[in-house]
């Protein structure tokens, strides 16, 4: 019996290496993955946020599958021979990468514990309240129950984000790639032509998509790389270094280009 291809179900969903990686720039929403009803070739991504309208997204940031792949698999390339040509600089750019993400997580991550602290005692304040309110019959016995486990709840809330938060940053430093692991994942796509999920899954955290914008008559799209340990990292312009262009034809005589401005830093 000759085998035939499968089309994607609800029950069945077709995947991409990128699906549960891609963010949406503007409200941090996943992108889902989807493929066109009418050719089924064409596949592509867009904010599970916008919904048709009916999100809080004001923009689709649609994106198409294989556009993305030719961005992500340059920007490889120009990383790993970048970090294979100059590797002490490459080294000193993904500690300094390294330590600003860590601080930039524990400061975070400080700030809500703070916050929860500060929440925590002013609940304790309000349970005192309510209950001198109760003795002296200002509130009922029936409200002074229904709030007592209102804050009761809360509080308990709040004791278990604490934990979870104390542990992360007790565990941060431990968790981040040490400089020569990374550079060991680096090393091994060096000479890479093709995508897969290991890569994929051992060198990307995540990736900023941008809604499409038309400039002086060009459309061009934008996303940001956050690598593990180092983020989003912007490979020097150096001249033996290759530039990245990639511009596709869509299936409405449009043609789509690589937009590598305002990368962050």
């Amino acid at each position: 019996m000759r085998g035939s291809r499968k089309k994607p179900t609800m029950k069945n969903p077709e995947r991409s290496i990128f699906s549960g990686l891609l963010k949406c720039a503007d409200c941090g929403k996943n992108l889902n993955f989807h493929f066109n009803q009418g050719n089924h070739d064409i596949k592509y991504f867009n904010c599970s946020n916008y919904n048709s309208g009916r999100g809080n997204c004001n923009t689709t940031h649609y994106i198409r599958l294989d556009f993305l792949e030719q961005v992500v698999l340059q920007e490889v390339h120009r990383l790993t021979q970048f970090a294979g040509r100059y590797e002490e600089d490459f080294v000193k750019a993904i500690m300094g990468h390294s330590m600003k993400k860590v601080e930039s997580e524990r400061g975070l991550k400080q700030r809500e514990l703070e916050s929860l602290s500060l929440r925590d005692k002013e609940l304790d304040t309000l349970f005192e309240r309510i209950y001198e309110d109760n003795v002296a019959g200002k509130i009922s016995d029936e409200r002074f129950t229904k709030m007592t486990r209102k804050y009761e709840d809360e509080q308990s809330e709040i004791t278990k984000r604490t934990k979870i938060l104390r542990a992360e940053l007790k565990k941060e430093t431990s968790r981040l790639y040490t400089t020569d692991t990374f550079l060991e994942i680096v090393r091994q796509y060096t000479n890479a032509q093709e995508l897969s999920q290991r890569m994929v899954t051992e060198m990307i955290d995540h990736i900023d998509v941008f809604h499409a914008q038309r400039v002086d008559g060009e459309v061009t799209q934008q996303i940001t790389i956050h690598y593990h340990c180092i983020g989003a990292f912007d490979v020097p312009d150096w001249k033996d270094i290759p530039e990245l262009e990639v511009l596709i034809e869509t299936r409405k005589g449009v043609a789509l280009s690589y937009a590598q401005t305002e990368k962050a830093g």
